[in-house]
């Protein structure tokens, strides 16, 4: 990477934080932490494992800031403590996964699904104001989904090589290999994210299509769900949509089993009602669900349910995943519940 070392403003917080000032160490790592905790998210597929690895990677680099000579610059190296930090919970935890990674698409709709707590689910990731759209592409769901196919050094390998630019002498260093090993792991995982990720970005995507249909895809999308429309929902999406509700195992394909899908689960009368907020994840268009039971009182609140990602491909859906669970919707600072 052609990057300076440490810029001399932040030399003297390099010699106070090596003399133990942690206000010092804060200084100096503050405008990289958002970076690292994104680095952390692809590695691991999960914003709780990427806290964890931020945290875990901020006191390593901590206790070991006087083996930094400034040879690199601190960014590249807190990225080798960091990646490091992030295979040993590779290697600790194993992949994410989605329900299309567990098995086929259901040919019939199953109601009164369960969540499966066996299996460590795949987790959005809400975006940060003002990202570059580079940015955001590297946090797409086909893209963070497929990097947990990779064993750890592969994961780590194309992610620092195709989305923070290190050269493979500076990721063999970061990851204590050979060059040769890390081009041999380039090429073998930059073969398999070919197969499962797009041409097409929905960062591409999404700039080829105004404004103004965009807005209409996502409002279509949350009032056909308050109003309980199929066919308005329908008309948004592809004849070969994917929906998929992690931690539920069961996912449907194809436009006939979505719909009956959806006129069975969320469209039916036994979710209740729906109120939506629009959001972003991934990089991509989304929407945070609240729900209220049918058994509540019509003035009781509705509460958080899902945050659903929405993949397209023109104009349309191609594929919903909702992920359920409260925790998502307190990660997005997004309120308790809507009147």
């Amino acid at each position: 990477m052609s990057e300076t070392t440490v810029s001399p403003d932040l030399t003297d917080d390099l010699h106070r934080a090596r003399a133990g000032d942690d206000d010092a160490f804060g200084r100096l790592v503050s405008p990289l932490r958002r970076e690292l905790h994104a680095h952390c998210y692809r590695m691991l597929g999960s914003a709780h494992d990427a806290d964890d690895a931020l945290q875990d990677a901020l006191v390593r680099a901590w206790r070991k800031l006087g083996s930094f000579e400034g040879r690199s610059s601190l960014r590249t190296w807190m990225y080798t403590v960091a990646t490091r930090t992030c295979l040993d919970l590779v290697d600790a935890r194993g992949r994410r996964a989605l329900p299309v990674d567990l098995g086929p698409a259901s040919d019939t709709v199953t109601t009164g699904d369960v969540p499966v707590t066996e299996v460590a689910w795949l987790g959005p990731y809400p975006d940060e104001p003002g990202a570059r759209a580079e940015e955001r592409e590297s946090v797409e769901l086909a893209f963070v989904a497929a990097l947990q196919h990779l064993p750890g050094n592969q994961r780590a390998a194309l992610v620092l090589f195709e989305v923070l630019g290190f050269s493979a002498a500076e990721i063999a260093t970061t990851m204590d290999t050979s060059t040769a090993s890390v081009n041999s792991a380039l090429q073998r995982a930059r073969k398999l994210v070919a197969e499962k990720v797009p041409t097409a970005s929905q960062q591409r995507t999404l700039r080829e299509i105004d404004d103004a249909r965009l807005r209409e895809v996502v409002h279509g999308y949350s009032s056909a769900l308050e109003r309980g429309d199929a066919p308005a929902l329908v008309a948004l999406l592809t004849e070969d949509v994917t929906w998929s509700m992690p931690p539920m195992a069961h996912w449907y394909a194809g436009i006939g089993p979505v719909t009956a899908f959806a006129r069975a689960v969320p469209l039916g009368g036994d979710c209740g009602s729906w109120r939506h907020l629009e959001v972003t994840a991934n990089g991509q268009l989304a929407v945070a669900s609240y729900r209220r039971a049918p058994d509540e009182p019509a003035d009781a609140p509705h509460t958080p349910w899902s945050i659903d990602v929405l993949t397209l491909r023109g104009d349309r859906i191609a594929a919903v995943t909702s992920f359920i669970g409260a925790e998502h919707h307190a990660r997005f600072g997004l309120p308790a519940s809507l009147p």
